[in-house]
């Protein structure tokens, strides 16, 4: 169902953008994500899986090159028609969205440290791929630090006695990489290479960080299994272990010295996004809740003829406009201003994610028992949703983190 848009400066392109991904994402990703959540983790990322098939199809579309500028050969989108795009394309499949965002980690960050050799390696390669054999990852997540890691402007970012567990130590100008990333890591699976997050100086705590472009499919690479999980199981998850892997010199981007600022333009990108994606979800939920209500027949009349039925389904429009209003000014501001304005993206992300949950359970209890059948997608929305709330930063740790950081901006201007 269309949406009423309040901007009244959207662009012919826009329009023409909405109105193809949304039916590329509920004719084709929508069917095949339903598919893909019935079966077992290992069978999702088979060759002959449908999961590739639509990658395949993405990558052709150029889908992939959604966050890489047209200077580089991406589909160089400006930021309120980027909103759009995933917005769209979580409306289908919220677990498709973050798997194709993420394929593009390394190539974006290439595209920040604009070096011949990492165009010609990384960017090049990824943006004329039409098979989607060339796939990214952003591996930050570990067995022992989750949300904090991702927490820069915080006490315990410096204390050096919390360090991220994958460790590079220089040896001979290459550095050599061990440790381990948890089963978080979308596309951890397969990704072919990484934007990978290591520790360089114990000393400094977790701001002695480095960010290299990695190699995955090196020797000194392995997998765990893919992460059987409750929602978004057409975006596959799992560990990634290093043992003695090599990392050339030249692609280590990111050293402590500006590796806190890298994690919080990072934070601010992927954040903002994942707002535009939920924004997606929460719209999906409230279309199939409003579908259902003019079809269900109840005591005697549909159930959108019911008084409490109607305040449910307006309490829900306005929590989805409300999203999609701030999630847009989030991302938009924050991808023409450098340094970001993290806790926007970071309130977008939370609020936005708290209305998609809020949203698809509402929807279920519109749905009643139907609602908790897997025979109806708003069961599946309801669990994506949920998922969301952890994903990329749980909402209550990037809540206490952003708010010491405008706490000591308010100080800061005071």
């Amino acid at each position: 169902m269309a949406y009423r848009d309040l901007n009244l400066d959207l662009t012919d392109e826009h329009i023409a953008l909405k109105e193809s991904v949304h039916k590329f994402s509920t004719e084709v990703l929508r069917p095949a994500s339903i598919e893909l959540d019935k079966l077992s983790p290992e069978e999702v990322i088979k060759k002959d899986s449908i999961y590739w098939k639509c990658m395949k199809q993405m990558y052709k579309n150029k889908y992939h090159t959604v966050l890489i500028s047209d200077a580089y050969g991406g589909m160089g989108l400006d930021p309120l028609a980027v909103h759009i795009f995933f917005e769209e394309l979580a409306y289908g499949s919220a677990g498709f969205a973050v798997s194709l965002g993420c394929s593009c980690f390394a190539a974006f960050y290439a595209c920040m440290v604009p070096d011949e050799h990492l165009i010609d390696k990384f960017i090049t390669p990824f943006v004329e791929c039409e098979d989607a054999s060339i796939m990214s990852c952003w591996a930050i997540t570990e067995p022992e630090h989750g949300s904090d890691i991702l927490m820069p402007g915080t006490p315990f970012f410096h204390d050096p006695k919390i360090t991220q567990q994958v460790k590079a130590k220089k040896k001979k100008g290459d550095w050599i990489i061990n440790g381990q990333k948890s089963a978080w890591v979308s596309n951890g699976p397969f990704a072919t290479n990484a934007a990978l997050f290591v520790n360089i100086d114990g000393a400094q705590g977790m701001n002695g960080g480095g960010i290299c472009l990695m190699d995955l499919t090196q020797s000194g690479v392995s997998r765990g299994k893919p992460l059987d999980k409750m929602g978004q199981r057409e975006d596959p998850q799992g560990e990634i272990f290093f043992d003695d892997a090599i990392c050339p010199g030249e692609d280590m981007i990111i050293d402590p010295e500006s590796y806190e600022m890298m994690t919080d333009i990072t934070l601010a990108t992927a954040n903002a996004c994942m707002g535009a994606f939920f924004t997606g979800v929460a719209q999906a939920a409230y279309d199939l809740a409003v579908q259902y209500c003019k079809e269900r027949v109840q005591g005697g009349r549909t159930l959108s003829n019911h008084q409490w039925v109607q305040k449910k389904i307006f309490d829900m429009f306005s929590k989805v406009q409300a999203a999609r209003q701030l999630s847009r000014a989030a991302l938009i501001y924050n991808m023409n201003t450098n340094p970001p304005a993290v806790p926007y993206s970071v309130a977008a992300k939370v609020f936005c994610t708290n209305t998609a949950f809020e949203v698809a359970s509402d929807a279920v209890q519109l749905f009643g028992g139907n609602g908790v059948s897997k025979e109806y997608p708003i069961e599946k929305l309801f669990r994506d949703a949920r998922a969301s709330m952890i994903e990329d930063g749980s909402n209550d740790s990037l809540a206490i983190g952003n708010g010491i950081a405008l706490l000591k901006e308010e100080y800061a201007n005071g």
